[in-house]
């Protein structure tokens, strides 16, 4: 091939590589299956190789590029990198926002002699964003090339880590479009997906190397690499924020549009990031993104909020090393440092021994926590926390707050480690951990009133059999009044009735009469659910799915072998094991005999390969709530047509189904021209599917 005709078509492979970047990253939305995304890649890379002086430092072959260096330069930042002042309750946003109004009143009072003040100021229009927990970097482009990425050091100077930085796929080497700008500086955060440090994490426990104690410390610690193919190999995501210099561009005079106009040369921005005016719209932004804080793609710390007009930005300025124009609206904080006053050990319906450190009280992730999981004994033994321990706890969300690590040089000299028991603390049968496997068991298997009470509470559950009302204190007292001991105990009147019921401890006539109602009410159920409700060993929700969806029957599965029962979708030779067992002791079938002659009942499946999936492929997404139905249940139907349900919509999704009050999905879906229909058309949709 002639030099110039490969010249021709390696800038034809860099340009569309660029292009199916952006597609890719920026908008969600890529054109080209991976298989020919990878054909172009080698192809440019086989090119480069055999005409070597074509090779440039912007190709998309290069982000990998040159060896280890030596140690960081210095970078002095031509505009400081500054930090954010905090707030942490409405009423101190409701002060910031008054200061700015009051202080731009002030401003444009003087300027135009025209006497505004804080009432004639009109209200401040805002630019949120989430307050992403990574590492602030600053990217400098000249001539639409990547000259040098910074990390903010003390906001004066920095370190030079742009070889680093090189290796992150969502920093573009080179800008799109055929004018850049002759010198352009992007600010953001780079961060590591939840999903890619629980991947990197356990990577290295299995290679017994030292693991990262949260996303930001990962990724952190993979911009500080000086090999940079070890950078390379972490999944690292660059958000942008601000553009801080532009020479050769027109910006927008608003913060909002000027991260929407970025986003055209090619750099990735928020999928959160929303507009709108005054405390009221800010504090709805953050009570939302407060309440989808754990099911968001990486690790936030609360909400950053900025005065969207550029131009009052600058009347605005700075104070000390903060901006006036912006805040942090910090959620509370979901680590703290407390003492191990005891540890416990607590049985679950299967026996296992749960180790359980009871604290001295601490407020963290917005509640006081007293108790905190250590997971089972292995953990013990990893953390060697003992009694009277300093240790630092985690909580978020609704997550069951738990110990995450020691501070052994607080450690009391009278403090022992903890010993497993050897008889299980609540019934005294043997305790037994099988070898290479870190959960201990009690022997006790229903003689056991601990796993008699877990596994009536699980039958319960709401995601389960779903009996309203039946709460944990009350199924603790019908044990241990030995009026139950199996689920069927449940439907049998003779045993279970208004007048057994009535000396339960804060039970009334009313409470009794709602409480035989609801349990009547929970006979009707799926297959799906009836199985997870039965607290089978490994068998949860999609498993449960999984089986009910390709046996049909509840009679297939109990007849199947472990052969059969591995030809399941996601079931393996454990769980098939665990599923094979249970239906093998005569005592399950007896209470699953029980329970249909006491009328808990359910519609059977067309199994595998005899029902038509006519929502396969698509994905769906439900917001809001539901009159009709609960969304668990519009979940359960969606998945029995063949969807998928997602928690977040994208390009990708076929369709949001949008119940009341539905959120910010519904405005995602607007935006990105997803399919919506309401409460109604859905129904109408599953009825023409027969349910």
């Amino acid at each position: 091939m002639p030099k110039a005709e490969a010249a021709r078509e390696i800038e034809a492979l860099r340009s569309s590589i660029r292009y199916h970047n952006y597609r890719y990253y920026v908008l969600d939305d890529p054109e080209l299956p991976d298989g020919e995304y990878d054909r172009l890649l080698n192809r440019l890379r086989d090119l480069e190789t055999r005409f070597p002086d074509l090779l440039t430092t912007d190709s998309p072959t290069q982000r990998v590029g040159g060896e280890a260096i030596a140690g960081f330069s210095t970078v002095q930042h031509e505009v400081p990198m500054l930090s954010l002042d905090n707030v942490f309750s409405a009423g101190e946003f409701a002060d910031f926002d008054r200061r700015a109004r009051e202080r731009l009143g002030d401003l444009l009072g003087r300027a135009q002699a025209t006497g505004h003040d804080l009432f004639s100021l009109p209200q401040m229009t805002y630019c949120c964003e989430p307050k992403l927990d990574g590492l602030a970097i600053s990217l400098l482009y000249e001539n639409g090339l990547l000259r040098r990425a910074a990390t903010r050091g003390d906001g004066v100077t920095g370190e030079d880590i742009t070889h680093n930085v090189r290796t992150i796929a969502t920093v573009p080497l080179r800008l799109l479009g055929d004018n850049p700008p002759a010198l352009l500086e992007v600010r953001g955060e780079v961060v590591m997906p939840k999903a890619g440090f629980l991947k990197l994490n356990a990577g290295a426990a299995a290679r017994g190397e030292k693991t990262f104690a949260n996303p930001r410390n990962a990724a952190a610690g993979s911009l500080r690499q000086l090999d940079p193919k070890i950078a390379a190999q972490r999944p690292l995501e660059f958000y942008a924020y601000s553009v801080v210099q532009a020479e050769g561009l027109s910006l927008p005079a608003s913060q909002f549009e000027t991260l929407q106009k970025i986003t055209g040369l090619g750099f990735c921005i928020s999928r959160e990031i929303r507009r709108g005016d005054g405390p009221e719209f800010v504090q709805s932004f953050y009570d939302d993104v407060q309440s989808r804080r754990d099911s968001l793609p990486y690790e936030i710390d609360g909400v950053v909020i900025k005065v969207d007009s550029v131009r009052w930005q600058q009347e605005l300025g700075f104070v000390s090393r903060a901006p006036r124009w912006a805040t942090a609206y910090k959620f509370p904080a979901q680590e703290a440092i407390t003492t191990v006053q005891a540890i416990e050990f607590q049985v679950g319906r299967t026996g296992a021994l749960t180790p359980v450190a009871r604290l001295a009280p601490v407020f963290v992730g917005g509640v006081t926590v007293s108790n905190a999981t250590l997971h089972n004994f292995d953990e013990i033994e990893r953390m060697d926390v003992r009694v009277g321990d300093s240790v630092v706890i985690y909580r978020a969300g609704d997550v069951i707050p738990k110990v995450v690590r020691v501070l052994p040089e607080l450690r009391p000299a009278h403090a022992a480690a903890v010993v497993l028991p050897q008889q299980c603390p609540v019934c005294g049968s043997d305790v037994e951990r099988p070898e290479n496997e870190a959960i201990a068991r009690c022997s006790g298997g229903l003689f056991c009133p601990a796993q008699q009470k877990e596994a009536l509470k699980h039958f319960v559950s709401r995601r389960a059999l779903d009996v309203d009302g039946l709460g944990d204190k009350w199924i603790e007292q019908l044990v241990d009044l030995a009026l139950i001991k199996t689920s069927a105990d449940l439907y049998d009147r003779a045993r279970l009735n208004k007048e057994t019921l009535l000396p339960l401890e804060r039970m009334a006539e009313k409470s009794a009469d709602n409480l035989i109602v609801a349990i009547d009410a929970s006979k009707a159920t799926t297959l799906p659910r009836f199985l997870f409700a039965l607290g089978i060993r490994d068998v949860g929700e999609a498993t449960a799915l999984a089986l009910a969806r390709h046996f049909g029957r509840l009679d297939a599965i109990i007849a199947a072998d472990e052969a059969a029962l591995m030809q399941v979708p996601d079931v393996g030779p454990v769980v098939a094991e665990s599923i094979a067992t249970f239906f093998r002791q005569a005592h399950n079938l007896e209470v699953i005999t029980r329970l249909r002659e006491l009328g808990v009942s359910w519609p059977d499946l067309a199994a595998e390969g005899e029902r038509a999936q006519p929502f396969a492929g698509q994905t769906w997404v439900l917001t809001g709530s539901l009159t009709s139905m609960s969304r668990d249940q519009a979940r359960e139907k969606l998945l029995q047509l063949g969807a998928k349900v997602s928690g977040s919509v994208s390009k990708k999704t076929h369709c949001v189904v949008a119940g009341e009050a539905a959120g910010s999905k519904l405005a995602d879906a607007e935006k990105l021209g997803v399919r919506v229909i309401d409460e109604a058309a859905f129904q109408q949709l599953l009825s023409g599917h027969g349910l």
